[in-house]
């Protein structure tokens, strides 16, 4: 299961990416759905739940601004709009897993999966940069909280 979530979190940041690019270029028949379904019958024999990357890619796209507002003070020598849109996506990502899926995502595999990530579609500093944003936002947000009870939860 946990390498068919990680095949999974690949398809929610490839179908956010897109979703992103596509909006933000005036793109007005962008529909997630559309691009979600489309990115996830290209995996349908790797991926069975489908319900955690449409879950997953729709929770990051409806709290989006609360992501982003929760990311900015993070890192606060690059704002939002500055980091490179497959990083923004990947921390967004992180930050949801952290706050929203506690339950079902212990906070040590959502930084590290957004780590993976990171390495495997961003820059050369990218994974030294999710993991620090990730590693703050989890010792401000969460570590302490009762967030942390889940933290020992199977993925």
């Amino acid at each position: 299961m946990a390498s068919n979530r990680h095949l999974g979190r690949i398809v929610a940041l490839q179908s956010l990416y897109e979703y992103e690019f596509r909006t933000q270029s005036g793109d007005e028949t962008a529909d997630i759905d559309e691009i979600i379904a489309r990115n996830l019958e290209r995996y349908e024999a790797a991926i069975d739940d489908t319900k955690f990357v449409t879950d997953l890619t729709q929770g990051v796209l409806k709290t989006q601004d609360e992501l982003d507002k929760t990311i900015q003070p993070i890192a606060p020598d690059w704002p939002i709009e500055q980091i490179a849109r497959i990083d923004r996506n990947i921390l967004r990502i992180g930050v949801y897993e952290l706050l929203h899926q506690s339950e079902i995502v212990p906070p040590k595999v959502a930084i590290n999966e957004a780590v993976e990530l990171a390495k495997a579609f961003g820059s050369d500093n990218s994974s030294k940069f999710v993991n620090g944003v990730l590693g703050t936002a989890f010792r401000t947000l969460v570590e302490g909280s009762d967030k942390t009870e889940n933290a020992g939860a199977a993925v």
